[in-house]
């Protein structure tokens, strides 16, 4: 799979984990693990670029004693979900296209 095309698609497993309730690290993995596995040091570097994009905002709460950095998506992250919905519908025409094109040679 394309490097920059993986990219994007987990900025939004990502955001997409996080869409209905605000989440942390450890959780986020394990939600997304059944489409992606990903680990830690892949994580933090795109919940901080989607921090610095608008995408979501980050507070810390105390839990068992520690510090625990939850995501909160925004309406700059639920706009990136839904354009990459829109866009996905026309990847999704030209694959249908691509594969019945070959089907019929």
């Amino acid at each position: 799979m394309d490097a920059q095309f993986k990219r994007g698609i987990l900025d939004i497993l990502v955001l997409a984990a996080i869409k209905n309730e605000d989440s942390y690290g450890y959780k986020i993995i394990k939600d997304i693990k059944p489409y992606m596995t990903i680990s830690e040091s892949t994580l933090y570097p795109i919940l901080r670029r989607l921090e610095e994009g608008g995408s979501l905002t980050v507070n810390s709460q105390e839990h068992n004693g520690r510090l625990r950095k939850y995501y909160h998506i925004t309406d700059v992250g639920r706009k990136r979900i839904e354009d990459f919905a829109n866009e996905w519908k026309e990847i999704l025409e030209i694959y249908e296209y691509v594969v019945r094109e070959g089907d019929a040679a």
